[in-house]
């Protein structure tokens, strides 16, 4: 059928909706279904909706002999005759007036017209039913539908299947056609059960990342309040002889990590001497490392100007050690670079809700 006899086609079709049945013309083909029942339709509407009804008309359509049987087996007959109503409203105008009764007709025959609609290869009504078929899956059906997309080329589909496999495997185990896919089809479950393995080892990654976002971003809290405790003070911990009054201090970035902060202080203050140069002393070691980590991402011109204890000194001696290449050196690089891009990403953030506030 050539792209000029399509368009008179659909345009006959389109006449035959809009006026009703006074000038449709008489069926001259008949869909036979597995019952034997027999369905009148009209070659032209077959071979607009469809290049492999085409194909089987062999292009007599144009005016050809009557009693030309199509043979649509395997199906409920149910199903056949909401395919050929969903033919006759595949025009955009038909369909617009019709779309709740066709919907309701693909949301019930889901599966067969997404099996007729590949075998035929009806574009939209292939769509129409995956979109059905998606919204309508239970954990009793979706090893069947899954089955089905696979056969019928339903990528969307078969993706949607899989990710409520991985959601409610317990309860898809429990199902007759689950036993029956690992006694007839064990690649099918091989597949699905690394689908399976996949999609955990993808959430465990997931969770460490956000894990350790979440780590990196309470060290850059930490910068802030250690930077707030030594300039302005918090609490009873600040800077020696300027400690400011309460009511003058600013607000505290973290209450929960600033009063940690002001634990650690107190404890470095009396711990044993000692004990503490022997780096026997977690606590002490702790606010050591937070206080090497602020030197690391200071960004004062001036480092006179800096108020956290010994940031000059840890600034000195990364300094001495810049050329040196230790596996400890990369991992703390590498937790600078990390705490710095939380920094940024912070500093964004409350642009951001500065400007939309």
């Amino acid at each position: 059928m050539t792209e000029v006899e399509k368009k008179r086609g659909e345009a006959e079709i389109q006449r035959w909706l809009e006026v009703g049945s006074v000038e449709i013309p008489p069926a001259d083909v008949q869909i036979v279904t597995s019952a034997g029942r027999r369905i009148p339709v009209h070659s032209t509407v077959l071979a607009s909706a469809s290049p492999v009804l085409e194909s089987m008309l062999g292009g007599s359509h144009k005016g050809g002999s009557r009693g030309r049987e199509i043979p649509i087996l395997g199906v409920p007959c149910d199903a056949v005759h909401a395919f050929v109503h969903s033919l006759y409203f595949s025009t955009p105008g038909a369909y617009d007036r019709c779309v709740s009764s066709t919907e309701e007709m693909i949301g019930e025959h889901g599966m067969h017209l997404l099996a007729l609609s590949h075998a035929y290869c009806v574009g939209w009504l292939k769509r129409a039913a995956e979109r059905a078929l998606s919204l309508r899956l239970t954990a009793e059906g979706v090893v069947d539908v899954l089955v089905l997309s696979q056969r019928c080329d339903a990528p969307r589909l078969l993706l949607r299947c899989l990710q409520l496999l991985s959601k409610e495997f317990a309860a898809v185990e429990q199902t007759e056609a689950w036993r029956f896919l690992q006694d007839h089809d064990p690649w099918l479950e091989l597949h699905i059960l690394q689908f399976l393995h996949h999609a955990h080892l993808r959430l465990r990654r997931q969770a460490r990342w956000k894990a350790e976002q979440r780590l990196y971003a309470e060290l850059n809290e930490a910068m802030d309040c250690l930077r707030h405790i030594c300039a302005d003070g918090c609490g009873e911990v600040g800077p020696l002889g300027r400690l400011l009054p309460a009511h003058a201090r600013p607000p505290c970035p973290n209450v929960v990590i600033c009063r940690g902060l002001q634990q650690l202080i107190r404890h470095f203050a009396a711990c044993d001497r000692e004990k503490r140069q022997q780096h026997r002393c977690q606590r002490c070691k702790r606010l050591w490392q937070l206080l090497r980590l602020h030197a690391s991402i200071c960004d004062e011109v001036d480092d006179a100007s800096c108020k956290v204890p010994l940031c000059i000194q840890f600034k000195q001696r990364m300094q001495e050690r810049e050329g040196e290449l230790e596996e400890e050196d990369e991992r703390w690089r590498l937790l600078v670079k990390k705490v710095t891009s939380a920094r940024v990403m912070s500093h964004l953030a409350k642009r951001r809700s500065q400007l939309f506030v």
